[in-house]
Parts: C-alpha cells; structure tokens; sequence
C-alpha cells in the first residue's frame, strides 16, 4: 500500500512530462514551428538591442532605434502596412474624424510667413475678426517666421477652449495686431462641394471618405434634390480613400438590395461580404462617377461597386490600385501600427491591389510617374490590361491587376503645354502670384455675388501678361512665344486659384467645370440619357477598336487638364 503511494506522484510527473513531449511534437509538426521562429526572432532583436545599449562605443538612444526600426520592418511587409509615432497618430486621423481643435482658418505659407487664405465661417477666428489676408508672424509670443508647415499647426492647434494670442500683419495697418483666440472645434468637411451644374445635372465633389462624410454627401444630395436634380455627377478625382464602412454606406444609397458592394479576405480573416439593404433613397437616379490616378482605396470601392453592378458609367483614367485592408493597432504609448490584414475585391471578384514587391517601396510610390512616362494618361491604348477577366452583372467585361479602369477614358490635354508654363507651376509662382494679386485686390472681389461675375472680371484683367512681369521679377525668365501659347493655361490656373483665395473650393471648381474634359463628357451623357452603361455589341466593340487605332497615329501626347486638388493647410 505505502509502494503504490509513493508511485502515485512518479507517475503523475512521468504522465504530465509525456504531455509536454507529444504536445509540443504535434505544435511543431502543425504549426511549421511558427511559434518558435516568433519566439526565436523576436529575442534575437531583444538581445541586439541589449548588446547595443551594453556595450556600443557611444552612447545610445534605444527608443529611438526601436522608432527608427519599426517604419523599416514593416515596410519589408508591403507598401501599405506602417507605423505611426504616438506625436503623429492624432494628427493622421484628424480629417478623417471630420474636425479637430484649433482657431479655424486655412493657410498658406508664402515667404516663410502664414497667410490666411480663408477664415472658416462660424470658427473661433471669424468671431474675434480675423481676415483672410491676414499674416500671422506669431503665436504666444513665439515667432511663426520661417517655421516647417507641421510645427505651425501645432502652434495655432490645441485642445478646446484653451487661448492662443495671434501677432498679426494687416493690410492698412502700419502697427501689428494683438488678437487672442480661444480654440475650438473646426469642422473638416469632405464633401467640399457641391452645386448645380446645369437646370437638372447635379455634382458632389467628396475630397475623402471620413466619419461624417455618409452625412454631409446626404446633405448635399437633399439640397440639390430641392434645386431640381434630376442627376447626378460624383467626383472622386484626387480622392484618397478614408473609411471601407463610409464607402459601403455611401454605395446603399445607389443601389437596390441584397447587392454585392465588396468583399474582404485575407490569410487570417474569412471571406466577409458587404451588401446593401435597398433602403437607399437614390436608387434610380442617373449616376457618374469621374475618378483618375489620385482615387485609392475606399474610392475604388465606390467606383468598383457602381461599375461591376452596371448602375451608373466611370469616367476619367485609371485609380491608384489601392486595395489592402488595414487594422490599426495602438501601443500603449500611443503610436499606432496599420497592419494590413485581407485584401478589397469588388463585386466581380477583382482584387484592387496594384502589383507590388516586398520590400520595393521606392519603386511602388514611382507606380503614377512611370503610368505617365508610359502615356497611360494620355491613350488607354498605352494601359496593358494583363489582369485576368471579370464580368459585371450584365455580362461587360473588366479585368483585374489593380485599380479600376474606367468606361470612358478621358486624356490628359496638354496641347497648350509649354517648358514656360510647366516651370512657373512648379516652381510655386503661379500659386504665390494669385495669392498676392487676390490680396491686393480684396475689395473689389468681395463684390462679386457669383462665380460667374468674378470670372468675368478677371478675365478682362490680363492676368497671363501681369504674371509674367511678376515672374521676370522673380528669377523666371520671360519667352513670348510660350507665354503666347500657354496663355489659356496661364489664365485658367491663376483664375481658379484667385477664385479660391477670395471665396472656397465650390466657387473654384463651378470655373474649372466649365471646360473640364471629364465633366463635359458626362453632362454629354446625361442630355443622352446614357448613365446606364450596356453590354456592347460586336460592331461597338470593332468600333471601339478602330478608335484606339486611330488615336494611335496621333503624335503629339496632349497632357495638362489633370484634376489636382489644392493642398490645403488648415489650423
């Protein structure tokens, strides 16, 4: 009895030993030892680190190394996977939580000084009189001269209902103004505008896809309803991405139920469809969609969405190709990791993903130069469809290998384009002049009661002719002969942006739809009731073929018209 009692415990350690050996056989036979490589990598670093910090001639900041590493490995991952510092996470989503704490105006530095270009109304700066044109050189004392773009933020942003005291230089004032102005919240809006563009042709024009952009786009589509829409443009153009969710939302309002929206999967995320409900208001509205090179991500779900169920036509070029699905993860500091965790498939079953290489980032963010060396924003004959092939719902052919392809291509139309001008737009003077001509010219373009009135005016004001005298001034050496070519260019790019200096984005973008290829080409579809694209027929596909041949003769490659939204700095 006292042998079989002192054999228990023996027994019980062999057992729970022979436990240990089968599971960890089975762990490792299954697992491919992952687990052990994670453990094994992951105290390799620990123990570099620690022989860094141990024994490395000179002294060494660790955190910073660990900061410094994380961009680099997960860059080795893919393009799109990455990692915020904690002093950066805030500010990420601040345009996509759709508003932030600050003084509420928007800005542009111009000779290392702040400008205000416009006061948001309703804002904490419009009630204390602060004026668009107004230079602000300081910030509680601290100078603002010279300052990088991001650090000038953080000095006119800050929580809500704290102070700021602004040193401002005002035009008609020979002493600088004291002006203090308690912070708070700042709406961004996403839709940034939308208007009528004839008697019964609406636009929305949706800058990114954030928290409250599902509401601002419903806003605006009631409103136009009121004005008499009887369709619709939607502008994606430039348009970034934002939130898979808002997207979703945003395509229910379009089309009718139990439609397949888009569909996520990914090596440790199962297959999850994303379908609407049918309580759209808008299901039987005509709808364009414009896109081009800047739309990614969660726009291309909106055009892939509207293009593979046939319910309305894209027009423009070819998106970016953005579509791998990011989690964030947040570390305790603060700083935050976007991991990507599946990929986006439109309804047909096309993955978004342009092609990439692990580890290439260099070569991806040069993707958009290389499409333009190649011509791919001049000819869709120069876009190489390599991706298999896809059906919409009536049977249209699509293909895969990244992004989405419209259905109507539009060009790129340089015919005007000229070294002169291409060189005064990069160079910042065009922007820099209208910034100055609108400042010196204030009053008289708070007149104007309309777009309309204020184009006119300034077309009478031979803007291309003064900009090159102020040009010559400023290092740009004159050519006539280019000038005198590129003088609807010259006109155009400082017309939209003295618009915009004296009044907002809406005004900005009713000039520019006037003679906008894309724009033009879709109010062409809509007088011929032709929103709803068909399944074309053997002779428009022959057609369409000996179309493209044609373009091929053509020689000259006419860029210029691309559709850019202005960078705009808000505090």
């Amino acid at each position: 009895m006292n042998t079989k009692s002192r054999l228990v415990p023996l027994l019980l350690a062999v057992a729970v030993i022979i436990g240990i050996l089968i599971g960890t056989f089975y762990a490792s036979h299954f697992s491919g030892n992952r687990l052990n490589i994670i453990n094994t990598g992951s105290n390799k670093l620990n123990y570099l680190l620690q022989i860094i910090d141990n024994n490395y001639v000179d002294t060494v900041n660790v955190n910073d190394l660990v900061e410094n590493a994380m961009p680099a490995l997960l860059s080795e991952l893919d393009p799109h996977s990455s990692y915020i510092p904690a002093s950066e996470a805030e500010e990420t989503t601040e345009e996509l939580r759709g508003s932030f704490s600050g003084i509420g105006v928007r800005f542009t530095v111009q000779k290392d000084t702040v400008n205000v270009m416009n006061v948001i109304k309703g804002g904490p700066s419009e009630k204390v009189g602060v004026l668009a044109g107004d230079r602000i050189v300081a910030a509680d004392d601290s100078s603002l001269i010279g300052m990088e773009n991001r650090e000038i933020m953080k000095r006119l942003r800050g929580p809500k209902n704290s102070k700021v005291k602004l040193t401002i230089h005002r035009h008609g004032h020979k002493e600088p103004l004291s002006i203090t102005v308690v912070r708070g919240d700042v709406p961004v809006e996403s839709v940034d505008s939308y208007f009528m563009l004839n008697e019964h042709t609406g636009y929305i024009s949706i800058e990114s896809f954030g928290e409250n952009t599902y509401p601002e786009m419903l806003l605006a589509l009631a409103r136009l309803n009121m004005s008499g829409m009887k369709d619709l443009i939607i502008d994606l153009r430039g348009n970034r991405g934002g939130y898979m969710q808002t997207a979703i939302m945003m395509v229910n309002e379009f089309l009718p139920a139990g439609k397949l929206v888009v569909y996520t999967e990914g090596r440790h995320s199962e297959r999850e469809e994303y379908r609407t409900d049918g309580r759209g208001t808008f299901q039987q509205l005509p709808l364009i969609v414009l896109m081009d090179e800047g739309s990614a991500s969660a726009s291309e779900i909106f055009a892939g969405a509207i293009q593979d169920n046939d319910r309305g036509t894209i027009i423009g070029r070819r998106s970016f190709g953005k579509g791998l699905v990011q989690q964030p993860i947040e570390f305790k500091d603060g700083s935050v990791v976007r991991l990507t965790i599946a990929r986006y498939y439109t309804p047909s079953g096309r993955c978004i993903q342009k092609p990439y290489e692990k580890g290439h980032g260099e070569e991806y963010e040069n993707d958009l130069i290389m499409r333009y060396e190649r011509g791919e924003f001049f000819s869709a004959d120069s876009i190489h469809q390599e991706g298999p092939e896809y059906k919409t719902s009536i049977g249209r052919t699509v293909y895969g290998g990244g992004g989405i392809m419209p259905d109507i291509f539009v060009p790129e139309d340089t015919t005007l384009y000229t070294s002169y001008f291409k060189e005064a737009q990069w160079s910042g003077l065009t922007i820099q002049y209208a910034f100055l001509y609108t400042d010196q010219n204030r009053e008289q373009l708070n007149r104007f009661d309309n777009v309309d009135e204020m184009t006119d005016w300034l077309k009478r004001q031979n803007l291309p002719e003064k900009f090159a005298r102020y040009g010559e001034e400023h290092g740009l050496k004159r050519r006539n002969l280019m000038l005198q070519r590129s003088t609807p260019l010259f006109e155009r790019s400082l017309i939209s942006n003295i618009i915009y200096n004296a009044q907002d984005q809406s005004w900005r973008l009713q000039y520019l739809s006037k003679d906008d290829p894309a724009v033009q080409r879709a109010l062409q579809l809509m007088q011929e009731g032709k929103s709803v694209p068909e399944l074309p027929s053997e002779e428009d596909e022959g057609e369409a073929k000996a179309v493209a041949q044609t373009m091929q003769g053509f020689g000259e490659a006419r860029p210029g018209t691309m559709h850019v939204r202005l960078a705009r700095l808000s505090a």
